[in-house]
């Protein structure tokens, strides 16, 4: 046993009244204690006339009179925070005069000695206090060590409910990294993705694997990062570790050994001011054991929160990262990786489904090149008429409330809302006036017919007139005769011009259709014909739109098919009622609209915007050849109109009018 003498005492508020006496006594404690043989590896120290402290591996036992507990308790101040950590306790020699020790107890009281206690008694005693506190060590080491194990586990599955849900690739990707530096204390990191690389055209074939950089992230300093691509090599730190599917641990990465087939650009640090040092890279394997990707951590720290400013931070701070970090980083991977091939293949699907929706909707449009563009404004205009639609705190719809997915399953439906078009026939979907162009061009070859007709009719008296010798006169009126039968056929054929064209309300006279419809004429045959036929006259009737009334249930027959056809796709829970939407697009609140008649409550409120949509961008798409784009005040008047014959929604409508939805998806676009 060594022992380095008596400190120089510090002064205390209070010390007992007979402090020579006990201080005499201590000195001679301190000299049987290091002249006894069993006391050979203790370090026995006296920091106070009235104190003796005896060490043994970072455990202290403090040996005080009794009379300190009862009148110099300061003197045990400086050892409160190693009593409070179970690193201490203290033994009393004599009989306090506090006979109720339990607060002595709970402060580290370990026992009492008989003020003349022998020296086997003292051994006894300090043997018991050092076996109590390695005892009690080894409890706290267990609990400290199932707190912690509490901890990391109640985080790892934070870390993996929350890497579970979260399907954004990009944003889970920012979560694997940070949960990953948050749970072994690294002050950055990177994380790459695994893309096969694709030969363009003049390439020779593709390079194989290629590793993404995705993002970083760094405690210590910030700058911008972008994604750059690299060959997938033993040449770098991360490619070994893919191509390996193990662990890198590097200690300090200024100092990887010579063999390595790897090694490290120090440009970053140099451009930075900063200092990588310690390392561990790991790759992420998915289900199917492929790499999918590798996370790369830097610079494990002491104290997680201290920030790495100067090169004494970095000295001080970092260390290696741990057996213990391994595991934690890999549990975290393991999860990271099936989480990152889930929302990969979630990505997947949904860039499936998008594509499939684009495509079906250039198939629309492509049967009808007139109405290009008309799905996605509608789309556009549906999407953000219910982004309005949620943010209202008062009125019907102050309830309603659209998500992410919501908006998503909503903005399908709209793009799709036509695709039953494309079992109509082409010429009733394309038709732009109301009469087709062959059949106008045979009521032209008709006119021009009854025209020639005239003319032989009226050649064929004059030649008869000259036969017999007619006057001048006679001859004359035969020529004023023609002129007037012609200008009435032009005049016919101006009729029949202007009613082909389509209306968008209700308008036009008739009446001279009509009158059409009973003219008649004799063909080359002799037969005798109408001027118009019953269909031609019942066509150019027609007093809104360009569409007969056999034609209008054909097109309507496209929701029909709509609904059908988007029926047989497997949405999923997310967009199940797609179908739904897209097929009541076209119902109206008094239960007159299509396909099934529905009353307003019966409509879903995503179709009843539709409908709004659908009807201002056919009345304002300036690409229709059958008609002219309607001014938006119009547009409104008309949407209006159609509220008070209870065909749309009242409140949608003010809502669709003043937030000016057409304005904001202008502007998103911009």
């Amino acid at each position: 046993m060594s022992t380095s003498g008596t400190t120089t005492p510090s002064k205390s508020r209070a010390t007992p009244a007979d402090e020579p006496a006990l201080a005499r006594s201590m000195r001679e404690l301190v000299a049987r204690l290091v002249e006894d043989p069993r006391a050979r590896t203790e370090l026995v120290l006296r920091p106070h006339p009235l104190l003796v402290t005896i060490t043994r591996d970072e455990l202290t036992l403090v040996l005080a009179p009794a009379a300190v507990w009862d009148e110099g308790r300061d003197l045990l101040k400086p050892f409160t925070d190693k009593l409070a950590d179970g690193a201490a306790m203290f033994v009393l020699l004599g009989q306090p005069r506090d006979r109720d020790l339990a607060q002595a107890m709970n402060r580290g009281l370990a026992a009492l000695l008989p003020a003349g206690a022998s020296d086997d008694e003292l051994f006894l005693v300090l043997g018991r206090a050092f076996e109590l506190l390695e005892t009690k060590g080894r409890a706290e080491s267990r609990g400290k060590w199932l707190r912690r194990y509490r901890y990391e586990l109640g985080e790892l599955i934070d870390i993996a409910r929350t890497m579970t849900t979260e399907r954004d690739v990009n944003k889970l990707l920012g979560v694997i990294l940070e949960k990953s530096r948050f749970v072994t204390g690294a002050d950055a990191g990177s994380i790459y993705v695994v893309e096969q690389d694709v030969a363009k055209p003049g390439d020779s074939g593709p390079r194989g694997p290629m590793l993404r950089f995705k993002l970083s992230q760094n405690e210590s300093v910030s700058y911008d990062s972008r994604e750059f691509v690299m060959p997938m090599s033993k040449g770098s730190i991360a490619g070994s570790a893919a191509l390996e599917k193990k662990a890198i641990n590097i200690a300090d990465v200024y100092e990887i050994p010579a063999g390595a087939p790897y090694g490290f650009d120090r440009r970053f640090d140099e451009k930075m001011g900063y200092r990588t040092k310690s390392m561990l890279t790991v790759p992420l394997i998915s289900q199917r054991d492929e790499v999918i990707g590798v996370i790369q951590l830097i610079n494990k720290k002491k104290d997680p929160a201290h920030k790495l400013v100067t090169a004494e931070d970095v000295d001080d701070q970092i260390i290696a990262f741990d057996e213990r970090s391994e595991e934690l980083l890999g549990m975290v991977a393991a999860q990271a990786g099936i989480s990152l091939e889930n929302a990969m293949l979630y990505d997947e699907i949904r860039r499936l489904f998008e594509g499939f929706v684009r495509a079906s909707v250039e198939a629309i449009e492509s049967r009808d090149p007139t109405t290009s563009g008309h799905s996605r404004r509608v789309a556009n205009l549906t999407v953000e008429l219910a982004k309005v639609i949620d943010g209202e705190s008062s009125g019907p719809y102050r309830d309603c409330n659209f998500s992410v997915e919501d908006l998503r399953e909503l903005e399908y439906a709209s793009l799709l809302h036509d695709f039953g078009k494309i079992g109509v026939r082409e010429k009733v979907l394309v038709k732009a006036k109301k009469l087709y162009d062959e059949r106008l061009v045979l009521i032209r070859a008709r006119f021009d017919y009854v025209s020639r007709s005239a003319e032989a009719d009226v050649l064929r008296r004059k030649v008869a007139l000259l036969e017999r010798g007619a006057p001048k006169e006679e001859l004359e009126a035969l020529d004023r005769e023609l002129a007037e039968r012609i200008a009435r056929l032009e005049g016919a054929w101006e009729s029949v011009q202007s009613a082909n064209e389509p209306t968008v309300l209700a308008a036009g006279d008739f009446a001279k259709i009509e009158e059409l419809g009973q003219e008649t004429y004799f063909d080359h045959r002799g037969e005798m014909k109408f001027l118009l036929e019953a269909e031609e006259s019942a066509a150019l009737s027609v007093k809104r739109g360009s569409l007969t009334g056999g034609e209008y249930e054909e097109i309507q027959s496209h929701v029909v098919h709509t609904f059908k056809f988007l029926s047989q796709i497997p949405w999923g829970q997310a967009f199940r009622r797609v179908p739904h939407i897209a097929g009541a697009h076209h119902e109206r609140l008094n239960g007159t609209g299509y396909p099934n008649r529905l009353r307003a409550e019966e409509i879903p409120v995503q179709a009843k915007m539709m409908s709004i949509s659908d009807i201002y961008d056919a009345l304002t798409a300036s690409d229709r050849p059958y008609k002219k784009a309607v001014p938006v005040e119009r547009a409104i008047d008309i949407l209006e109109y159609g509220v008070k014959d209870q065909h749309l929604d009242p409140e949608l409508v003010r809502i669709f009018k003043e937030a000016r939805i057409w304005k904001r998806c202008e502007e998103g676009d911009a």
